[in-house]
């Protein structure tokens, strides 16, 4: 998409045409997981920004547009189109666009006189949002409309639970459309998980027997195997583990998402930066990107808090003791002493080219060091302060059916520094896991 809907190649990698990103929010939230602005740039992306902004023309430059096929957005396409903004227009929709919508888009086009300068438009199918390798999510902007409670509210109307069952369709048909397999789909009877898996399954089958415009044949040069490989997707309703959700966590990744506000794999995080003049704490806050190149997130993020707070203390001995092997490299070759020809002779200098070598791996070392010291305070702090480690123990009694030390009365009154929302979740749990509901009293 990002190379105007042409295959990638050498020659683009290395000369790429530069243009212009222009997205709604749905697609700067399918992208920023992605895609960093830096391999926007190699990608020859010179400028990103809203499809609701104020814009300037800039005619001699061609535009990929990413966004919904909502209305609003192709009015506002359609007002680009009438001041000519741009050069070309690449439209790539993230869900399919209606026939009636694709008309009416045409019918602007005509209107502005520039029909040859929309050059493609492409249902891109990517109505969903990958966080990790084998993690996705449906939406992230106006998720409520999708959640939990929306589905299970009292004055749920019929027309729009099918609007929200629809919904959720569309996003896993984009998921396998992108996969380019078709599931064996399974779920229990009775309630809104049969609802999705029936919709999907009958979206599926109409797709498939438009054979001339089925997202799911094979291209010739795919190897006739790949076509019994189908994956498993089992739909289940979130009632039947409702404890997992309210429980206070103890892993590093669950930790982060629970009490620091993270985010399409970006955390926001509160530090200290002295004091102010009028003598209190001033507090700033810090954006760190969580993704697949950070090697630490990687392999700690399933990790329990205590053993990444242990793996952040060893990255951090290892960081400083390559530190002093390259101080005392460069006091035994007498560089403090700005003598070339030390360096020249010494028998060091392959010792000291390694060094250089491995200074970059060194500041990303010291970087990623920083960066989870930074998260695991702001954990740490929150920790201490609600008492998190006794809710998670407590819970994980409840949750096994052991028996608790204390009543569970006792145990919510005794943690007074605790959050009214801590004890509430507690509570529902215990509630939602008692085998004697007569033994729950408030």
């Amino acid at each position: 998409m990002l190379n105007l809907n042409q295959p990638i190649s050498k020659s683009t990698v290395n000369e790429p045409t530069w243009k212009i990103l222009i997205y709604d929010r749905f697609g700067q939230d399918i992208i920023s997981p992605l895609i960093s602005v830096q391999e926007l740039r190699d990608l020859g992306v010179t400028l990103h920004v809203q499809l609701h902004s104020d814009r300037d023309p800039i005619p001699d430059v061609p535009a990929v547009y990413f966004c919904m096929p909502s209305e609003e957005n192709l009015g506002r396409i359609g007002q680009d189109l009438q001041n000519g903004l741009y050069d070309t227009y690449h439209l790539n929709f993230i869900s399919p666009i209606s026939r009636q919508r694709l008309e009416d888009l045409a019918a602007a086009a005509l209107h502005a006189n520039c029909v040859t300068s929309v050059h493609k438009v492409f249902d891109q199918y990517l109505n969903f949002i990958s966080l990790e390798d084998d993690m996705f999510i449906l939406k992230h902007q106006n998720s409520d409309a999708i959640s939990y409670y929306s589905i299970n509210k009292g004055e749920m109307k019929d027309t729009d639970m099918d609007a929200i069952m629809d919904n959720i369709v569309d996003s896993l048909f984009c998921v396998f459309a992108t996969l380019g397999a078709v599931p064996i789909i399974r779920s229990p009877r009775g309630n809104a998980a049969e609802m999705v898996a029936e919709k999907l399954d009958k979206k599926l089958r109409e797709n498939l027997r438009d054979t001339r415009n089925s997202l799911f044949i094979m291209e010739a040069g795919q190897a006739s195997h790949y076509s019994f490989q189908r994956p498993l997707l089992i739909v289940l309703d979130r009632n039947v583990d409702m404890a997992t959700p309210l429980h206070h966590t103890w892993t590093y990744q669950a930790l982060a998402h629970d009490v620091l506000d993270l985010s399409l794999n970006r955390v926001v995080v509160e530090e200290n930066a002295g004091r102010s003049p009028s003598g209190g704490t001033k507090v700033k806050t810090r954006a760190c990107n969580l993704d697949a190149t950070d090697k630490f997130w990687i392999g700690h993020k399933g990790s329990p808090f205590p053993t990444v707070v242990e793996a952040i203390q060893v990255e951090l001995e290892e960081y400083k003791s390559s530190e002093e092997e390259v101080k005392k490299l460069k006091a035994s070759m007498g560089i403090d002493n700005d003598s070339d020809a030390a360096i020249m002779m010494s028998d060091n200098t392959a010792k000291l080219t390694s060094a250089v070598n491995t200074l970059p791996q060194l500041l990303e070392k010291k970087r990623l060091i920083d960066l989870h010291t930074t998260i695991a305070t702001a954990i740490l702090n929150h920790i201490k302060a609600r008492k998190l480690d006794t809710f998670f123990e407590v819970e994980e009694k409840v949750m096994g059916k052991v028996a608790l030390d204390k009543g569970i009365m006792e145990i919510i009154t005794d943690n007074d520094s605790s959050t009214p929302e801590d004890k509430m979740r507690l509570f529902i749990i215990y509630y939602i896991c008692s085998l004697n509901m007569s033994e729950v009293c408030i």
